[in-house]
């Protein structure tokens, strides 16, 4: 009982933390992305401001945008099509998506659901738990991670509560998100050259592409809901 009543204490501080951090970084980081979106040249100012630190201050972002599961990652994606070219863009999404997934991973396997139960609910929290059954864990994951509109950051979360390790995990990460980042980082590089027929063309594939994942998600949990 004792050590459940510290589990309890201990999550209610991580709780009122995440709520802090949350906080702060929509006031400090979320607000001015919002601006900086219509306003390209004024972020890239901003990176620019801090030199060489510029890049490492917006991987701390992405890392941010990962572990606070609340905050949307596209306008973090977009943006960086804004500030850098493509190629940098996709690799500095990617390096704060791993770190990031890092430390959800280690957090989750300290506390448990007890961490997880800050962003999401107990059903969809159990929407994953066919994860438990299959025998092919890392392809699933993989499978799961790479398809467009799949509730990547609950996976994430979800995916301490697994036997999988810590270094597959990561290599599924730093492969599997490539395909999204580069949609958006991509389009928002068009966007920050101002050739809006490339952007929208770009957006509405990944769009379609996004409605079409869903729909494979759906049939791939049901599916494997069933299984016993």
């Amino acid at each position: 009982m004792k050590t459940q009543n510290k589990k309890r204490i201990l999550g209610t501080f991580i709780l009122l933390g995440v709520i802090a951090v949350s906080l702060a970084v929509f006031f400090f980081i979320g607000k001015p992305l919002i601006k900086f979106i219509s306003e390209p040249e004024k972020f890239r100012e901003f990176i620019d401001s801090f030199g060489i630190f510029g890049r490492l201050i917006f991987i701390l972002m992405i890392v941010f945008q990962v572990v606070i599961a609340i905050i949307p990652g596209e306008p973090f994606e977009i943006v960086a099509g804004y500030a850098f070219n493509s190629i940098e863009g996709i690799i500095l999404c990617i390096l704060g998506m791993i770190i990031g997934s890092a430390l959800i991973f280690i957090i989750v396997k300290r506390f448990g659901f007890t961490i997880i139960e800050c962003f999401f609910s107990k059903e969809k929290i159990d929407s994953l738990s066919f994860l438990h059954k299959t025998k092919k864990l890392s392809t699933l994951i993989f499978i799961l991670m790479v398809i467009p509109g799949t509730p990547k950051d609950l996976i994430s979360y979800f995916v301490g509560l697994t036997d999988i390790k810590l270094k597959d995990w990561l290599v599924i990460v730093a492969i599997s998100r490539i395909p999204s980042v580069a949609g958006s980082v991509i389009g928002g590089d068009a966007l920050g050259e101002e050739n809006y027929l490339s952007a929208i063309i770009v957006f509405s594939v990944t769009i379609t592409i996004s409605v079409i994942g869903i729909l494979i998600y759906n049939h791939i949990q049901s599916k494997e809901s069933k299984k016993k």
